[in-house]
């Protein structure tokens, strides 16, 4: 399975982890492996600040707050579109603020590197289908889902 990754830091408050984009490859594997998902995939990833995000999900949501992820699937709820070059699913976009994960991983007592893992997982999921707003058992199996990723890649809370 090949991962592209398109990855753009449109933020200049932090540098993001010095392994991004292996690291957003390593979570995108394992979330697809989770879901049993063997095909291509392309998944873009935005970073910004707090300033922007809250704008993005000010236009989206109709939410006027900083959040620390957003997520835009492509497809339905039964399909993924695909690239017509090259047959890649196409999971979507995500948009992580680096200053809310730096905030969230100070608050929660775990490194910079594991909130931002977290943050690409949590989305992945998003992109997957998940939707832990309107139901609480797709919130756990979700979370549940979640935590196995991190926990097969061996980032923990106490990194």
């Amino acid at each position: 399975m090949k991962i592209e990754i398109f990855l753009s830091d449109e933020q200049d408050k932090l540098a993001p982890p010095s392994d991004m984009e292996q690291l957003i490859e390593q979570c995108t594997r394992a979330a697809l492996d989770e879901e049993e998902i063997a095909e291509d995939a392309q998944v873009s990833v935005t970073l910004v600040d707090n300033e922007a995000i809250r704008e993005i999900n000010r236009e989206h949501r109709d939410i006027d707050r900083a959040t620390d992820v957003l997520s835009f699937p492509l497809g339905d709820e039964d399909s993924f579109d695909t690239d017509p070059e090259t047959g890649a699913i196409l999971l979507g976009d995500i948009v992580i603020s680096l200053e809310r994960a730096a905030e969230q991983a100070k608050e929660y007592g775990h490194s910079y590197r594991r909130e931002v893992a977290f943050l690409i997982t949590h989305s992945l999921f998003h992109l997957l289908g998940y939707d832990h707003v309107n139901s609480e058992d797709e919130e756990k199996l979700m979370f549940g889902k979640q935590d196995k990723v991190l926990e097969k890649l061996g980032i923990t809370r106490e990194d």
